[in-house]
């Protein structure tokens, strides 16, 4: 399981996304996190490859880049134990 996270670094969303992928990679060091920052080239590839409108947006995925489940913008955010399931059940 990879979780991708697309946010932007200057928002006021920055400390509470940051907090979440350090706990999360201490729940589940072996899962891989990749992060974007959506005002960077690579941000926009990425939120347009996985059709991402809406930021912070947290995507579980297959190995395979297959996506599992998606939570985009401040409103959907999950609960860290909603996105470790997925961890938990791909290992």
């Amino acid at each position: 399981m990879k979780m991708l996270v697309l946010y932007r670094e200057r928002s006021e969303h920055r400390q509470v996304i940051e907090d979440f992928i350090r706990e999360f990679k201490n729940r589940h060091p072996r899962s891989r996190v990749e992060t974007y920052d959506v005002d960077h080239r690579e941000g926009i590839a990425m939120a347009s490859l996985y059709d991402v409108t809406r930021y912070p947006s947290i995507l579980a995925l297959r190995d395979d880049g297959s996506v599992l489940q998606t939570w985009q913008g401040d409103d959907d955010m999950p609960r860290l134990d909603d996105v470790s399931f997925y961890a938990i059940d791909q290992s």
